[in-house]
Order: structure tokens, then C-alpha cells, then sequence
């Protein structure tokens, strides 16, 4: 289990939302509201199985306060929000529990539902967790630079997608450390598992090509067809994603060349192989290799090392928390832009 740490300026009250929002005793199978009585002033804990929930959060105190909710393994359910001395904002979102919590080759994690409240002045008035009705989801399949990363400083842009996402959406993140289009299919802890969950209208995207450094062009197309026919068998809609960018410069300033752009060893070019896959298969495609590249050279190589762990580890790779968090806002455009989701589902 996480430990949280009190921070100064965190209220709590016993106050209720309205009549839906009273606190009801925690029971695993209970369909009754949860509320303000599994929390302290940082964190909550909610006894529940594993499945999808909606929550809501009436933030707000007598001083000024500003709010950031957490959950699981460190997913972003809600940016920091500001609210005025002794107003209150009302905001919800959706959120899955599972097991493994994190990185399905990971460790199990705490049973059932974990929220924590952070930011500058952190104020959690009340709260109303309930089982989800009808949520759609959206699965991720992916390495490193997409899962929910266990320990600072990294994070992957899966971990942050859901704060975009508005109440009857969320986000499953199957994305585990390591992992190529090989390795997926074969860990019976990934691909084996992970088809069996999807559901008819489920997004699912896709992507895979970091770790696939000596994986053939034949065998990585039939991987990236192989996983898109399987979702389809569920009655699931692939999406392919393109690799977001290695922070690689050219001299002049440019990302153009194979370890920037992940082209391996044996000269695959991985992008090229998913947006042809994506054209012959009838698959939507989020070109995340097109909008990372535009977006850190148009930051330059100073500017550029927030968005990975440059300064922290030297690593042009993976993303830091700010990294992952603007190419998750790539991700939720694109996914507007193709009309995959509904507006009314997503922060702006």
C-alpha cells in the first residue's frame, strides 16, 4: 500500500454532497454509495472489487485551495483544481480497479479502490463512489513509455490520460515495462489475458515498438495484425499508435534520423509498418511519432528535457510526469480529431 503523507492546507468535513452522496458502510458487492467516512484528509480507501466505478469529488474549503487527485498507481484522475475561499467545485470521473493494479507483470498492489488528494492546497470536502453502469473503456497495450509507471520519476502517458476523461470513460492500462510486439503476445500475464477482458465498443490502442529492436519487418506486421484481429474477435475497435519520439537531435535541430524515430537495427522502420498496417487493416491511427517529433523539435534540445528524464537520469526514453502528461493531451486530440470518443467524455 502507498503511504501518504498529510500535507498542510487539506480539509475534510463530514459535510454531504447532497442525499446521493451520504456515506454508506464499506461492503465489497454493495451497489450503495461510498463516501467521506473511508478517508482522511489525503487519502481514501474504499473496500471494493475489482471493476469500473464512478467517482465523484466536491473539492473546496473555507480558505483557498487547489487539488490534485490520484489514484492506484499514481494515475492523474483530475489536474489540480483551483477553487476560490469558500466555494466548491464538483467535478467526476470514472476509474478502473484491477488486479495486477499497476503493470500487469507487476506487483498485485492494495485491494480495492485508493484515491489520494495532493496539489498546492489540497481540500476534499465530499465524495460518492458507485459501481459504473454502462462505462465505456479505452485498453492500452504498450511499453514503458505508456503504462503506469510504479515510482518517480517516471510516468507513462497512460498513467495520465485519464484526468481528460469525464465520467462514463476510462482508461484500462494493460501497458507493461519491457514489452515488444513479440514479448506481448507470448507472456500468457499480457495478450492471454488481456483479450478475454475486452468488450464489445471497448477502444483498444495500441502501441508497440520501443522493445522491438530485433524483431523482422514480416514478423513485426503479422504481431501488429495478429492484435488487431484479436480485439476485433472481441468486438473491440483497434486503434494503432505510433512510438512518441526518442529525444535524439540531429545537429541541426531535428529529429530525423533512426534512434529518434525508432527504426531498428535491421532497418525497420516501426512507424511506417504501423500506419501501412493501419491503412490495410481499416484501423484509425493516432500518429504519436508525427506529433511528439513536431512538438520537441519546435522545443529544441533545451527546452525539450522536461518532457523526459533528461536532468534526472539522462534518459531520452521515458517521459517525466510533465512529459507524459502533454503527450497524453496529444493522445486525447487525436482521439477527438477521429471522432473516437465523445466530446461530451473528454476535458478540454
Amino acid at each position: 500500500m502507498r503511504r501518504f503523507t498529510a500535507l498542510r492546507g487539506a480539509t475534510l468535513t463530514a459535510l454531504a454532497l447532497s442525499t446521493a452522496l451520504t456515506a454508506a458502510p464499506a461492503r465489497a458487492h454493495t451497489a450503495r454509495p461510498l463516501g467521506i467516512d473511508h478517508c482522511t484528509a489525503t487519502a481514501c480507501h474504499f473496500d471494493v472489487p475489482p471493476g469500473t466505478y464512478d467517482v465523484t469529488v466536491r473539492l473546496g474549503a473555507a480558505t483557498a485551495s487547489a487539488t490534485r487527485t490520484t489514484g492506484e498507481t499514481r494515475r492523474t484522475l483530475l489536474p489540480e483544481t483551483a477553487v476560490p475561499a469558500g466555494g466548491h467545485a464538483t467535478r467526476s470521473f470514472t476509474v478502473d480497479v484491477r488486479t495486477a493494479e499497476g503493470e500487469p507483470t507487476g506487483p498485485d498492489g492494495t485491494p480495492g479502490l485508493d484515491l489520494a488528494f495532493g496539489g498546492s492546497a489540497p481540500a476534499l470536502d465530499a465524495i460518492r463512489v458507485t459501481p459504473a453502469g454502462h462505462a465505456r473503456r479505452i485498453l492500452l497495450i504498450g511499453d514503458s513509455t505508456v503504462c503506469d509507471q510504479p515510482a518517480d520519476p517516471y510516468s507513462g502517458w497512460g498513467q495520465q490520460l485519464p484526468q481528460y476523461l469525464r465520467e462514463g470513460l476510462s482508461v484500462a492500462n494493460h501497458a507493461d515495462s519491457g514489452e515488444s510486439t513479440v514479448t506481448y503476445l507470448q507472456d500468457p500475464r499480457l495478450w492471454a489475458a488481456v483479450r478475454p477482458l475486452i468488450r464489445p465498443g471497448d477502444l483498444v490502442l495500441v502501441q508497440l515498438a520501443h522493445n522491438d529492436k530485433t524483431t523482422d519487418e514480416a514478423t513485426y506486421r503479422a504481431n501488429l495484425e495478429t492484435l488487431v484481429a484479436g480485439i476485433r474477435d472481441r468486438g473491440g475497435q483497434p486503434v494503432l499508435v505510433t512510438p512518441v519520439v526518442r529525444r535524439w537531435f540531429n545537429a541541426d535541430g531535428t529529429l530525423d534520423n533512426d534512434t529518434a524515430l525508432l527504426v531498428n537495427g535491421l532497418g525497420v522502420d516501426h512507424p511506417a509498418v504501423i500506419r501501412s498496417v493501419a491503412a490495410a487493416e481499416d484501423v484509425p491511427l493516432i500518429d504519436l511519432t508525427a506529433k511528439t517529433k513536431q512538438l520537441v523539435e519546435s522545443l529544441g534540445p533545451e527546452a525539450s528535457k522536461a518532457l523526459y528524464l533528461y536532468n534526472e537520469k539522462r534518459d531520452n526514453t521515458h517521459t517525466s510526469v510533465h512529459g507524459a502528461t502533454v503527450f497524453a493531451g496529444l493522445v486525447r486530440d487525436e482521439l477527438l480529431a477521429r471522432h473516437l470518443v465523445p466530446k461530451g467524455r473528454v476535458r478540454v
